[in-house]
């Protein structure tokens, strides 16, 4: 059995005021105190920081633990093991003695270990003739059982920072993908604002941090991130209610419009009506609006449009003169580069725009540009824009637009003529 007595180290190895505190501290363990080996380890290597130990340090613990006969330590099991230096390093994976001595110095020093020096320095055990251990030489694992309330703490301390350093960098890492994908998207939506700056800005914040940053330097990081992201929302959420706010004057203003007995502003009714909803007196008032279109607007267009050489393009349409559709749809002119469409390309530009805030998928586009022609599509885009209040679905009355292109029964002409004589008193005006 363990004695209990203050022992001093053999050879030349000098005693300090830290081993005999450790062995003060092992005499205070209570007689029926006792834990799990095993457990006890697992919760070492978790508090390894704390504990200023290394890995193979650890190892070598572990071969220590592996020659003490049972699973829980405990004092009336005697806690002294005396395996050579040479079984410890098989037990090591064939770990160097030099280097089995150099941690076994570093647990000693660490206080999780006791030596208990025999006479000549070596490790062995007398037996009673029961064979009962009498007394053992070797190391102690009484601060073993006597630190387990605080190693257990100690590793619940490692695992709680663990955690937390865990979720910190989870909420940069969407903090990041935030910021560049709300970047993106204002850029790509043209909105006004200096997303250059703001985007060198977030480079910076991300460049500035250490290959291996502590706890602190992550939560300073994420304020810094999540600041720049609500300074991203703020400007955009600015940008999306005066959106809502035009687009609300434009719908109540169209809507007074339509309201108006005489108004003839319809574009291809057929398509805005619901499949059955057509009666022959529906399609007699087509006929009708058709051919008042084509009479009195065509009477103030048609040798403008004739002069401008209107020419086919894809699926036999014709295209029209840019300033012709600008001035039949003046509302695309917001949507442009810098509030302007100068030419074909910007209408092309802003008709994107127009496309995703209409909810009209890039598919629908894309197949009324290879139809139409990237030209005509981008009219038809400003057609539609213009006409939006009365429109429920965008991209469907596009696709059926496409449909009807592909077939030969469509023609931009009579919708930019009813445009036209609709605008006809703001165009004179403008003039």
């Amino acid at each position: 059995m363990e004695t209990g007595s203050v022992t001093t180290p053999f050879g030349r190895r000098s005693m300090t005021l830290g081993m005999l505190s450790n062995q003060v501290m092992a005499g205070e363990i209570k007689p029926d105190q006792s834990v799990d080996k095993w457990k006890l380890f697992r919760a070492l290597c978790e508090a390894k920081p704390l504990l200023g130990i290394g890995d193979r340090a650890l190892a070598v613990l572990n071969a220590l633990l592996s020659f003490y006969p049972k699973n829980e330590l405990a004092q009336e099991n005697g806690l002294i093991v005396f395996p050579s230096n040479i079984q410890l390093s098989l037990r090591t994976h064939g770990m160097a003695e030099q280097t089995v001595r150099r941690h076994l110095a570093a647990l000693v020093e660490a206080g999780l270990l006791l030596r208990k020096d025999s006479p000549n320095g070596k490790r062995y055990v007398r037996r009673d003739r029961a064979g009962e251990v009498d007394e053992a030489f070797g190391f102690s694992l009484a601060p073993l059982l006597a630190r387990a309330e605080e190693i257990e703490q100690l590793a619940a301390e490692v695992m709680a920072e663990r955690l937390h350093v865990q979720r910190l960098r989870e909420r940069i890492t969407l903090c990041r993908r935030d910021i560049a994908k709300l970047i993106e998207a204002a850029v790509e939506e043209e909105i006004p604002g200096d997303w250059q700056g703001l985007y060198r800005e977030f480079r910076d914040l991300i460049e500035g941090l250490p290959r291996s940053p502590t706890t602190a330097q992550l939560e300073l990081l994420l304020d810094e991130l999540t600041a720049l992201r609500t300074d991203i929302l703020n400007q955009l959420e600015i940008r999306v209610k005066s959106t809502k706010q035009r687009g609300n004057a434009d719908y109540i203003e169209r809507h007074i419009q339509n309201s108006k007995p005489d108004s003839s502003l319809e574009l291809e009714p057929s398509f805005e009506t619901k499949q059955g909803a057509m009666a022959e007196q529906g399609k007699g008032q087509e006929a009708e609006r058709l051919e008042e279109g084509r009479g009195e607007a065509a009477q103030s267009r048609q040798e403008e449009i004739r002069q401008s050489g209107g020419r086919n393009d894809g699926g036999g349409l014709k295209s029209f003169p840019l300033g012709l559709v600008l001035q039949a749809c003046p509302e695309i002119l917001a949507y442009g580069p810098d509030g302007v469409i100068r030419n074909w390309r910007d209408l092309m530009a802003a008709a994107v725009i127009v496309r995703s805030m209409l909810g009209v998928s890039p598919s629908a586009y894309e197949e009324a540009a290879n139809v139409m022609g990237p030209e005509n599509a981008a009219t038809v885009m400003a057609c539609i824009l213009e006409r939006g209040g009365h429109i429920n679905s965008a991209g469907g009355y596009l696709r059926g637009l496409t449909r009807r292109s592909e077939k030969g029964e469509f023609a931009i002409g009579p919708m930019l003529m009813a445009l036209l004589r609709a605008n006809a008193p703001a165009g004179r005006k403008a003039g």
